[in-house]
């Protein structure tokens, strides 16, 4: 599982968001949000870079961990 660090996820809409954007790319991929934390697993054939392209592009600050 790759971890993101990922800034300025705050609730439910912003867990989907990023849930809806990855598996849009991957349906098969598994996203694990922790909010308190803010951090984002994944599980994907996802590379991280385009991980990060795709949460990045639904407006979140976005690293990996």
């Amino acid at each position: 599982m790759q971890v993101f660090n990922v800034e300025g996820m705050s609730c439910g809409h912003c867990v989907r968001a990023i849930t809806q954007a990855v598996q849009a790319k991957d349906p098969a991929a598994s996203v694990r949000v922790d909010l308190a934390a803010k951090e984002v697993g994944v599980e994907s054939s996802l590379s991280a870079e385009q991980v990060i392209a795709v949460i990045s592009e639904e407006g979140y600050g976005v690293k990996l961990a």
